[in-house]
């Protein structure tokens, strides 16, 4: 099964660029170009993994990795930054991100990163899963 992930980046043609780079590599790509867009797009879809740009007009990378994770924290989220500061990786550490790159990111680095916060995001779902299984059966009494 694909990895479905979603890159916000304001930059069109970098956007448009990235994401032709991970579909030829398998990965299921769904795109926008702000942060509010992607704030919108992660309530309605529920995405192995969310790749989103640190400086955005209007609502920022930082401001969307906070309201993403008050609705989905088991999502990892990569942040990608042409311009970090350490500020900005502490502060999105702080705020749940998986992962800081800067732009323009190693596509093999990136790919290591996509797989490695699908792996984890697996793996908690999956420890989930069996605590809601092992309180059904208690509950029962079995």
């Amino acid at each position: 099964m694909k990895i479905n992930i979603l890159i916000a980046d304001d930059e069109k043609e970098f956007n448009e660029t990235l994401s032709q780079r991970l579909e030829v590599r398998d990965i299921s790509v769904t795109s926008v170009y702000s942060g509010k867009s992607a704030v919108a797009m992660a309530e309605k879809i529920d995405f192995d993994v969310i790749i989103l740009d640190v400086l955005m007009p209007e609502v920022t990378g930082l401001d969307a990795l906070k309201k993403i994770k008050n609705t989905k924290p088991l999502t990892p989220i990569i942040m990608l930054t042409g311009a970090a500061t350490v500020e900005n990786a502490i502060q999105g550490m702080k705020l749940g991100a998986f992962d800081f790159l800067m732009k323009p990111a190693d596509i093999e680095l990136l790919m290591e990163k996509i797989h490695t916060a699908h792996q984890f995001k697996q793996a908690h779902e999956e420890r989930i899963r069996k605590a809601e299984i092992e309180n059904i059966l208690q509950t029962h009494g079995w």
